[in-house]
Parts: structure tokens; C-alpha cells; sequence
């Protein structure tokens, strides 16, 4: 009998909890991304590269990640023969930085519920944050090879550090595809994403440039499409809405 009752009391929880589905997710995730991109510094020529990030994901809600991003890659461009850069200018810079970041999806603040169509646009997301880039040149060019543009081996113009540290203000925007489990929550993401990256400082090329000499109106930049995965676990919460939509 009270093999019955217990076995009667765990049907009846799992029936429930099957009942609410669509309206729970997990509160923590861990995912992994890859990325492909270029800075915006200031030799002539940029380079593209791959670049890759770990970040561990608080969810707050089903449609607000705020994640702690730890992120590593390489930056370039310039080049040492005047057709890639007029002063024969050249950097290589294998960076990490570790961002704060928080996204807003639209399904956060829209009611998609008699909508596949609005459903189907729930997932595009903006988000911004903060964060810091540690910079470390593994190859740059701190004279003047040219005698056009100086004297040959002057360092004027090639000024620098070959390591540093800058904050940044990430502008991220993108589309995350919501994976659900048997109980219709939301335990795998993709994410497919374009990050700009605003930095504090001349870090990323590793010139200080000097305005006399060199033409300078913005910070270093750099930007990158992304891809990522995302397995959420944790506490199951309860949101206000269905996050899986039944007609969809």
C-alpha cells in the first residue's frame, strides 16, 4: 500500500510539472563560442582571425543572459613594405579580455502568444555591458623603415607599449535558437551573434599615434560574428508566460 501511494505521489508531481511546461528555465549556463573578426586601429590594413570565448551565464529570465565572458584571440594588420602601410607600420597582438554583459531578447518585453510570427522574432536580442582587454604584442614595428617618411630607424611616430590594458564597452545584437527538453524548457541554446567592441585607450595596435604626424579621430575598435552554444542547468524558475509558444 504504501508502495502504491508513493509511486501515486511521484505520478502526480511529474504530471504537474509536465503540466507547466514551457513556462520554466534554468538559472545558470555554461557555453562555449567561436568568433571571426578584425580590429579597427589605426595602421592601413587589418587583418581577420578567429577568436574563441568561455563564459559562465546567469539567466534572470528566459530572454536576460548575463554572462561573464573570458575571451582570447589575436588582432593584426599593418604590414612592413609600403603598400600595406605608408610607414611600414605592423602589430600582432595576442589579447584575452573579460567582459560583463547582459542581453535583452524582444520575447522579454512582447506578448508573442497569438503570434507565430512574433514568436519566431522573440529570440532577436541587443545587449552592452563591460569589460577589460588585456593587450601583449607579439610582434610590432617601433622604427621608421622608410626615408620618406624620416629618418631611417627614428622611433617618432612609432611610439607605444607593447603591453596594456584597456576598458571596453561591448554593442552586441543577434538571434539565439532556444533548444527544449522533454519538459519544454529551454536547456540548449545557439546563438549566432555580431559583437563591436569599443576600447579606452590605443592599446590593440600598440601605437600611442601622435596627432601631428598621424590622422587619429577614434578610439580602437573591434568587432566579430560569433557563434555559440549555451547548456543551462540549475534551479528550474517559473516565468510569467509560456516561453515555448504552442503554435509554433
Amino acid at each position: 500500500m504504501k508502495k502504491f501511494i508513493l509511486f501515486f505521489v511521484i505520478s502526480l508531481t511529474t504530471v504537474a510539472a509536465k503540466a507547466q511546461g514551457g513556462y520554466n528555465y534554468s538559472q545558470f549556463g555554461v557555453g562555449v563560442g567561436v568568433g571571426y573578426g578584425r580590429a579597427f586601429a589605426d595602421t592601413k590594413r587589418q587583418d581577420y582571425h578567429p577568436a574563441f570565448n568561455i563564459n559562465f551565464v546567469y539567466n534572470y529570465g528566459p530572454f536576460i543572459p548575463v554572462a561573464l565572458e573570458f575571451q582570447f584571440g589575436t588582432l593584426s594588420g599593418g604590414g612592413r613594405t609600403i603598400d600595406k602601410d605608408p610607414y611600414g607600420r605592423i602589430y600582432k597582438n595576442n589579447y584575452k579580455a573579460l567582459i560583463l554583459h547582459a542581453d535583452l531578447q524582444a520575447g522579454d518585453i512582447m506578448d508573442y502568444s497569438n503570434s507565430n510570427f512574433l514568436n519566431m522574432l522573440k529570440n532577436f536580442y541587443i545587449g552592452t555591458g563591460i569589460g577589460a582587454i588585456n593587450n601583449k604584442m607579439a610582434d610590432i614595428q617601433r622604427t621608421n623603415l622608410y626615408p620618406q617618411n624620416g629618418p631611417i630607424g627614428t622611433t617618432i611616430g612609432f611610439e607605444g607599449k607593447d603591453k596594456s590594458t584597456n576598458l571596453l564597452i561591448p554593442l552586441r545584437f543577434g538571434y539565439e535558437f532556444k533548444i527544449f527538453d522533454s519538459y519544454d524548457e529551454p536547456s540548449y541554446t545557439i546563438t549566432i551573434g555580431y559583437q563591436h567592441n569599443i576600447t579606452f585607450g590605443e592599446g590593440l595596435d600598440g601605437y600611442n599615434d601622435n596627432p601631428d604626424k598621424f590622422k587619429n579621430n577614434a578610439p580602437d575598435q573591434y568587432a566579430q560574428l560569433t557563434i555559440g552554444f549555451k547548456f543551462s542547468f540549475g534551479n528550474s524558475v517559473s516565468y510569467t508566460k509560456q516561453i515555448r509558444h504552442s503554435q509554433f
